[in-house]
């Protein structure tokens, strides 16, 4: 068995690669990556959609129901389901797009925004490769005015891990009009007497609900005591996961708390 099983797979191999000539926009798409998965179900006819990846089966979103068809992530499973087109994110699925790419297979990669004003592009780029108008991308909303006098937000999430200066989020947050509570760049583990002596106007829990453990630093009485529960905000967790239309619902409900 072990023997056949390699001329086997090169047999399927063949017989899903692309037919020479193959051109306009794509029928049979696949998704390798979470990001991806959620931009085709908002964007894609669902019968041109080959399948989405697993991922998308553990972080669900309100516009991605059981309907839509998933493959197991294999290679195997993916030439089975002989797409024209497999997206995926930059950092997702290295191995098996770079075989998928060696056998003829057509891969988009498509990096993540890094910036509000990437978004657009993002879903521009994908909105081309589906064959769709670019012109239905979303708008990002007009940026507001920050606070006067300015009012310090912190975005806490699992593990007393907050977000600070250089990230996505902080362009989220002041976009809002908020002012970022921390000054430093990327993701800080984050000191609860500081938190204590100078406290932010607001904090933003960002966190995964199940995780109990990793959520033992919101639930701190020094944290606790420091901000009024009046002042802790929540948002759906999946909303900070992936850069995308959805971002906009995030700002202006940012906004609408600054308010």
């Amino acid at each position: 068995m072990l023997k056949k099983f390699p001329t086997r797979l090169l047999l399927l191999l063949m017989a899903c690669l692309p037919a020479p000539g193959m051109a306009g926009p794509a029928q049979r798409v696949v998704s390798l990556d979470l990001c991806t998965d959620w931009m085709l179900a908002r964007y894609a006819d669902p019968a041109k959609i080959a399948g989405l990846s697993p991922l998308n089966r553990q972080y669900p979103v309100p516009w991605l129901d059981s309907s839509w068809p998933v493959h197991d992530g294999t290679l195997e499973q993916i030439l089975q389901l002989k797409p024209d087109l497999v997206i995926t994110g930059e950092y997702n699925a290295f191995l098996t797009r770079a075989r998928l790419k060696t056998l003829g297979m057509r891969v988009e990669i498509l990096p993540l925004p890094k910036t509000l004003v990437d978004v657009t592009a993002y879903e521009q780029r994908l909105l081309g490769l589906l064959g769709l108008p670019v012109a239905s991308a979303s708008i990002a909303p007009p940026a507001a005015k920050p606070a006067a006098p300015r009012k310090r937000l912190l975005l806490l999430g699992a593990n007393g891990i907050g977000t600070g200066q250089a990230t996505f989020e902080n362009g989220v947050m002041e976009h809002a009009g908020w002012t970022n509570y921390l000054q430093d760049e990327g993701y800080i583990r984050l000191d609860l007497e500081r938190i204590a002596t100078d406290p932010p106007d607001a904090i933003l829990w960002a966190a995964p609900t199940s995780q109990a453990l990793a959520n033992r630093f919101a639930d701190h009485p020094v944290l606790q005591r420091a901000v009024p529960k009046e002042r802790w905000f929540t948002t759906d967790y999946w909303r900070w996961q992936c850069p995308g239309p959805w971002t906009w619902d995030l700002i202006r409900q940012l906004n609408q708390w600054l308010n």
